[in-house]
């Protein structure tokens, strides 16, 4: 089995962030979701992945490189334009060739993995399958209609009036049979390509599609909120682990990572939390579920439920909650007490007055 991953597309629902990076690569718990999907596609014992990449191609091979570091042989796929999920496997077919693969949406984070998914897949190896999961509002979603036996139905994309409550998540198993459907297909009313059209396909001509519900924690981290939660759902896992320098007059409780390199001066750190590698933290409190990236300087502020992304400094703004802080920026305020809430690009510089 190879694997397919997604991970061109423009992050729209990211910006200014995404103005100069790309999506895929913005953290949780200080680890770029990508390398979340890479990881969870590793564990299923696939080596040979497929990375489809747009206008952020060049930074996605930096970070990720030939993928040897993960165990994983990696093919970078390039996606003149955002044409749609089902053109990125026609786009791909001269690299999956023959064989079966997962394709995995490169901004999806499946916290307990996808192995239960994979061994249903090549125990009964269907011509495809999804995996679903149920949501309160499904007409936000791609939709599937699935009987008992687990064989889908149908699929209806962001149905007016939805017949059932799983919505189709971003990790999908295939056999070569997509090829054809994808082929078959012709663009959705977006003018792209859609892959939901394409697994119909397979189900209108007779062939078998399954489903598998993913009940663990999910989350499409397109959005700011979903990215703040889902950090807040990694951070909750970690176990204190202080290799950094801590002086005396510190005072950290929970579970606090300090990387090698970071130093924390005469402050109050209180778990779950990550500082990162060559951070610097002084005279400030670090309050739960925030994670701050390599090489930032933290003074004189507060901030809770955050993520300041690698260089980012923030110099006596007091408080600074849900906040989302680029590479590089540079945050500072005169005194006061008003809470901030902050979305900040790479290199700005911001004075919260």
């Amino acid at each position: 089995m190879k694997a397919l991953v997604l991970s061109g597309g423009m992050g729209t629902r990211l910006r200014p962030l995404t103005h100069s990076m790309a999506k895929q690569l913005v953290p949780v718990a200080n680890k770029p979701v990508l390398v979340h999907c890479l990881e969870n596609i590793r564990a299923i014992g696939v080596s040979e992945v497929g990375i489809i990449v747009g206008d952020h191609a060049a930074e996605i091979a930096t970070a990720v490189g030939d993928g040897a570091r993960l165990g994983l042989r990696i093919t970078y796929i390039r996606q003149q334009a955002p044409l749609g999920l089902a053109h990125c496997v026609a786009i791909a077919e001269d690299f999956l060739g023959d064989d079966d693969f997962v394709m995995y949406l490169g901004d999806n984070v499946l916290v307990e993995g996808i192995g239960e998914a994979a061994e249903s897949f090549v125990a009964r190896r269907p011509a495809a399958q999804i995996m679903v999961t149920k949501v309160l509002d499904p007409r936000q979603y791609g939709v599937a209609e699935v009987g008992p036996d687990r064989v889908v139905r149908a699929l209806v994309e962001k149905p007016r009036h939805p017949r059932s409550d799983l919505a189709v998540i971003g990790v999908y198993f295939f056999t070569p049979l997509i090829h054809e459907a994808v082929r078959a297909v012709p663009p959705g009313a977006r003018g792209e390509l859609e892959i939901t059209d394409a697994i119909q396909h397979l189900v209108t001509q007779g062939r078998t599609v399954t489903a598998v519900e993913y009940a663990g924690y999910w989350q499409d981290t397109g959005k700011i909120d979903g990215l703040l939660e889902c950090n807040r759902v990694l951070l909750d896992r970690v176990v204190s682990d202080v290799r950094g320098r801590v002086d005396e007059e510190s005072v950290l409780g929970g579970a606090v990572i300090v990387e090698p390199g970071a130093t924390v001066v005469r402050s109050r750190l209180t778990g779950p939390l990550v500082v990162g590698a060559d951070t610097v933290v002084q005279d400030s409190r670090i309050g739960p579920h925030t994670a701050l990236g390599a090489g930032c300087t933290v003074h004189g502020a507060d901030i809770e439920d955050s993520i300041l992304l690698d260089g980012a400094v923030l110099d006596g703004v007091r408080p600074v909650r849900a906040s989302l802080i680029g590479r590089g920026a540079k945050v500072t305020s005169p005194p006061g007490t008003r809470a901030h809430q902050l979305v900040v690009g790479d290199d700005c510089r911001a004075v919260v007055a």
